[in-house]
């Protein structure tokens, strides 16, 4: 069984603008509200692919029976979201303009009854699962919340996935994840340093092994991404050429893709080839990629090389 987990869901109010001018009245040139949240993304994907997951999370209010009606009737998930007595799921605002502005709420307050309830849950995932720890949470949580996850599922043989930054994720470390996923920019952040070559980015990512990570994949942007697996053994993946469309979701794409070849026995080189191809499908689309549009990148299986 997969779970995901977003603590900090939302809904995303999408709106184009045309030419935004500050202090003025603007009107939109069009509008889409989606279900928001990494955990939720990593599903979709799973979903796509053919794969059936468990979406956790927690939600308020009046915006929270929203995106729990979004992500049942119009992403078709299976979830268990933890209503929540304070407060609403957030709604993030995202300006289509010249430059894209967000604007992201802050969330309801996590109540104990609610954490009661999605520790009940928690403590039901057995052996051989997997558990997707993605995004951002209330700052109420504290930064060791993940990492607190994390030690309750200790005594089980449970492959957990990290996709967090700053101290979250290093607060995670000491508990052995089976993948963590940082970008460039927070990799740079972890260790307070600016990486300039491939050589420093492997430097790193071994140090983040050393740390505790079995699997560290460091998403590079448009110059592809960089994998150290369990056995020290190091790929880098030139990224896919085409028409970048929409990023969000890209790097949920990637772990959710990771884990889809290793579930479907992909060699760990294998796997990470399809987690870049999955991650690139989703940045060339409007949506989270589709099975048939991953596959068509990862088939092409350019610009690999080993380091």
């Amino acid at each position: 069984m997969i779970y995901t987990l977003s603590l900090n869901p939302a809904l995303d109010h999408i709106v184009g603008t045309g030419d935004l001018k500050l202090g003025e009245t603007n009107r939109m040139t069009y509008e889409k509200i989606k279900a928001g949240g990494k955990g939720i993304n990593v599903s979709t994907l799973l979903k796509n692919l053919g794969e059936d997951s468990l979406s956790l999370g927690f939600v308020g209010g009046f915006t929270g029976r929203e995106l729990i009606r979004l992500v049942k009737d119009d992403l078709g998930l299976d979830q268990k979201f933890i209503e929540v007595k304070e407060g609403f799921t957030r709604i993030n605002i995202k300006i289509k303009d010249k430059v894209e502005t967000e604007i992201n709420g802050p969330g309801p307050v996590i109540d104990k009854d609610a954490l009661n309830k999605l520790f009940e849950i928690i403590n039901t995932i057995k052996d051989g699962d997997y558990l997707f720890l993605s995004g951002s949470f209330p700052d109420t949580l504290g930064d060791d919340f993940y990492a607190k996850i994390m030690d309750r599922l200790s005594d089980k043989n449970i492959k957990i996935i990290v996709d967090a930054s700053g101290p979250s994720l290093k607060n995670s470390l000491a508990h052995r994840p089976y993948l963590i996923k940082p970008n460039l920019r927070e990799l740079e952040g972890i260790f307070d340093v600016e990486i300039k070559t491939k050589d420093d980015i492997s430097y790193y990512g071994k140090k983040l092994r050393e740390m505790g990570a079995e699997n560290v994949i460091v998403s590079l942007g448009g110059d592809g991404a960089y994998m150290v697996n369990g056995h020290n053994e190091e790929f880098f993946k030139k990224a896919y050429q085409g028409k970048i469309i929409d990023t969000v979701g890209s790097g949920d794409s990637m772990v959710g893709g990771f884990v889809y070849g290793k579930i479907h026995d992909f060699s760990d080189e294998e796997a990470f080839k399809f987690a870049v191809a999955s991650g690139s499908a989703t940045a060339f689309s409007p949506t989270i990629a589709s099975k048939e549009e991953i596959y068509n990148l990862y088939e092409k299986g350019e610009g690999y090389e080993n380091n």
